[in-house]
């Protein structure tokens, strides 16, 4: 029998035998353990507007030392000093206002990772913006108009800078969802390249084999700490909203394959809720679901991070390894609550008469024999965009023939896969495996600009994997 059908067994001949387990008391009816998150929650920003249907806050990039591995400290690229950086909470609906200014060495941006907002606020220097020097300021002012899990990084230098520490957590509440989902738990995942005495190793480490690869990082690191504790209840849920940060890393994660109920992930609830025993989140990705701690009270055991097959030599010799302490209290169990099967309607998009893309991601080399990805064989420096127009629906078709899986983000828009065929749900990331294809359906509704698309292994889309969408104003 399974540790999580043994405590269900438990609690059972414990609330028919008469010991002091809380069997009559459900999970929603009683507290998580004191300082339960005090180790890994990540400080929001100051909120510096009285109008609670408006966040505007400061933020600022700079480095700052920071003892990631212990007895060494590593110059970490921050957003207020902070690894990852402020969370950002807001309702949707809200407006969000960023006073941004870059204190760092070099040029930078902030990229809005799945949200919809106006072309010029998507933080695309050369697209959307011009870069942002040096002691030089930038005002990000838009509306958040969906619910969801979503994260800010800048578009500039993408690999190098995301791996130096540059990305924070940002979660847009409906609140006419359901509280039963669980106390809420915002997981940043990221790893960082560090060498023997703790210093960031150079972006381009590895040369061809890690433009090809993707960069790893040495350390693993949940809300920018190494194997922090998180305090827990037996049966008293979490809802967990995931986000995957690091450039190439892939995350399959179990907990004593513990069942896991998945909620959804980029754009808010998916339609129905379905249970299962780990998850696999790409880079760039966002998964929402309900974690029922399963353990006895008093143990402890670890989250782990297990290797995933995303392409040629990805697990060679590769072992499992932990990222989390969860440590269950001696409180008495609770009686989980049941999580309903429908969460919201979806309608399909009409795809009746859309236009076709096929989107071929390749890999080849230049005329200096380096690695030269691309779109359709075409590197994104040559790249002619897709065209579009407000209003229509398009369907794309994402190929990939080559040795190596892609997470492939589409900025501005959400979409719906058609195929493989899946529970209907609002996406902006997919991953594309090795030797297989997507299909997917994107309704430009508004917002025209030059948007990008690109594979989130961010060292595969700094050598070419990216390409351009320009959706021009509607008739």
């Amino acid at each position: 029998m399974s540790s999580y059908g043994s405590w269900l067994a438990v609690l059972v001949a414990a609330w028919l035998g008469g010991l002091p387990v809380l069997a009559q008391q459900g999970s929603a009816d009683v507290a998580q353990p004191d300082n339960w998150d005090a180790e890994v929650a990540i400080p929001p920003a100051r909120d510096i507007d009285p109008d609670p249907r408006v966040l505007e806050v400061d933020l600022e990039a700079y480095v700052k030392p920071m003892e990631i591995v212990p007895g060494k400290m590593t110059a970490v690229w921050t957003y207020n000093g902070q690894l990852p950086g402020p969370l950002l909470k807001l309702n949707a609906g809200d407006r969000l206002i960023v006073h941004f200014r870059n204190s760092l060495p070099v040029p930078t941006s902030i990229h809005w990772h799945g949200l919809r907002i106006p072309n010029a606020m998507d933080g695309v220097p050369g697209f959307t913006q011009a870069p942002i020097e040096p002691g030089g300021e930038f005002t990000y002012d838009f509306i958040v108009p969906d619910a969801g899990t979503f994260w800010y990084h800048p578009h500039y230098d993408s690999a190098a800078q995301v791996g130096y520490g540059l990305y924070g957590p940002l979660v847009v509440n409906d609140p006419g969802e359901p509280a039963a989902f669980g106390d809420e738990l915002v997981l940043l995942l990221s790893d960082m390249s560090l060498d023997a005495e703790g210093q960031l190793q150079e972006p381009k480490s590895g040369g061809r084999f890690g433009d090809l690869f993707g960069r790893e990082g040495s350390v693993l690191l949940v809300n920018g700490q190494v194997l922090p504790t998180l305090k827990v209840r037996q049966g008293k849920q979490q809802r967990w909203r995931v986000i995957n940060a690091a450039r190439t890393r892939y995350y399959t994660l179990r907990y004593r394959r513990s069942p896991l109920v998945l909620l959804g992930g980029d754009g808010g609830l998916a339609a129905e809720s379905r249970t299962v025993d780990e998850i696999k989140i790409v880079p760039g990705q966002r998964l929402d679901f309900v974690f029922t701690p399963p353990d006895a009270p008093g143990t402890a055991g670890k989250l782990r991070w297990y290797p995933t097959d995303r392409g040629y030599g990805s697990t060679y010799n590769r072992l499992a390894e932990d990222i989390m302490h969860i440590v269950t209290v001696d409180d008495p169990a609770v009686v989980p609550v049941t999580i309903p099967r429908q969460l919201r309607d979806i309608a399909p998009l009409d795809t009746t008469g859309a236009h076709e893309e096929l989107l071929d991601l390749t890999i080849g080399s230049d005329e200096h024999q380096d690695v030269s990805m691309g779109i359709n064989g075409v590197h994104h420096k040559r790249a002619v965009p897709i065209m579009a127009k407000v209003g229509e629906t398009q369907v794309w078709t994402v190929r990939n023939d080559t040795d190596f899986s892609h997470p492939f983000h589409l900025h501005g828009f959400f979409f719906q896969i058609l195929s493989p065929a899946g529970v209907p749900e609002w996406r902006d990331t997919v991953d594309v495996p090795l030797h297989a294809e997507v299909k997917l359906a994107v309704r430009f509704d508004e917002r025209p600009g030059m948007w990008m698309y690109h594979c989130h292994i961010l060292d595969h889309a700094e050598v070419g994997m990216m390409g351009h969408l320009h959706v021009m104003p509607g008739d």
